[in-house]
């Protein structure tokens, strides 16, 4: 009896040494409510609301991790606040109509697609000052950057284009025909495509970045789902290249893509209009954002189905992470894997 106790007292203490110290904090936009809900990873629940500028749509963190930015579409404006206390720190010079926006891999410039003006404008995050506006497409929306910073790209909705950008000279330097109304793009974690969904098109087009030609097309096929109502638009890229989840919206619908074959593999139901998504830092949970519904899904990608529905507020539209920092053996280290 005694040793049946001492073990299940080890036990017991290895789960608890082996088990993460904190929670990651997702952060959601509410594009009608001005706020941003902020979901603990581990309870799955709002813990927090915070009130943002007006029609937040994009999010995303500095790279420390101790700042977010907002696009307050509008305001006009990138609104840049303290992640601990939701302190509005100052707003970034953005130019009208920020939509999405991407941040270098250093820190230091942020890339705002400005829907109304056609251009995409370059801003010092440390100055504080617009340091380029580039030309593009008619209503520029999504935004990515290559791993090496060197190459930005815009799509524009309406010129059905993914704009190409020299970073070091910030000049538009060639334009990729896609399919109708591009929304989102990314770049492959080895820097070597480009993918790009496109909402009214119904396909994600996948770009050689070397050759600056569409490699290949991925369309979409769900039985009873009319192939207008497949539209995709946000969609994430997991850390190893090997797994691509497309988020469909009024399909109600995560594609898994496998990124080797370009073959759809599993479409996870999730919340009404699904429009963006994030991973967890251990890309164990999705987040979908579910624009009718105004919830998101959470998604666990072993099993590949939806394990919870969490309330937010209305219009639920950008996601982002804020990993937690984790302490080992005296030391603290914040988990990004």
């Amino acid at each position: 009896m005694l040793r049946t106790t001492v073990n299940a007292a080890i036990c017991a203490t290895l789960l608890v040494l082996a088990a993460p110290c904190a929670a990651h904090e997702v952060y959601v936009t509410n594009e009608k409510d001005n706020t941003v809900s902020v979901i603990d990873s581990k309870s799955l629940e709002v813990v927090r609301t915070i009130k943002v500028g007006k029609r937040p749509r994009g999010i995303t963190f500095s790279r420390d991790y101790k700042r977010f930015y907002v696009c307050a579409s509008d305001d006009n404006a990138v609104q840049v606040y303290d992640a601990k206390t939701a302190t509005l720190l100052h707003d970034l010079p953005s130019g009208a109509d920020p939509e999405q926006f991407v941040l270098s891999h250093d820190g230091k410039r942020l890339y705002i697609a400005n829907e109304d003006d056609a251009i995409t404008t370059v801003v010092d995050v440390d100055a504080r000052q617009v340091i380029a506006q580039i030309p593009v497409g008619v209503e520029p929306e999504g935004m990515a950057i290559s791993p090496d910073d060197s190459l930005v790209v815009t799509t524009s909705e309406t010129t059905n284009m993914a704009h190409l950008i020299d970073t070091k000279t910030n000049t538009l330097v060639d334009n990729i025909l896609v399919d109708a109304r591009p929304r989102h793009a990314e770049f492959t974690p080895d820097g070597a495509k480009i993918w790009i969904s496109s909402e009214i098109g119904g396909t994600v087009t996948v770009v050689d970045v070397a050759t600056r030609k569409v490699e290949t097309t991925i369309q979409f096929e769900i039985p009873g789902i009319p192939r207008d109502k497949i539209q995709p638009v946000g969609f994430r890229i997991t850390q190893d290249g090997a797994t691509a989840y497309v988020a469909l919206g009024p399909a109600n619908r995560v594609a898994v893509v496998d990124t080797r074959t370009y073959e759809v593999t599993n479409y996870i139901l999730v919340g009404q209009r699904v429009w963006h998504l994030a991973f967890t830092p251990q890309e164990n949970l999705l987040i979908t954002t579910n624009g009718v519904s105004n919830d998101v899904t959470v998604v666990d990608t072993a099993s590949k189905k939806a394990i919870k529905s969490i309330k937010v507020g209305r219009y639920p539209w950008g996601a982002a992470v804020r990993p937690q920092p984790t302490h080992t053996s005296g030391e603290t280290s914040t988990e990004t894997r």
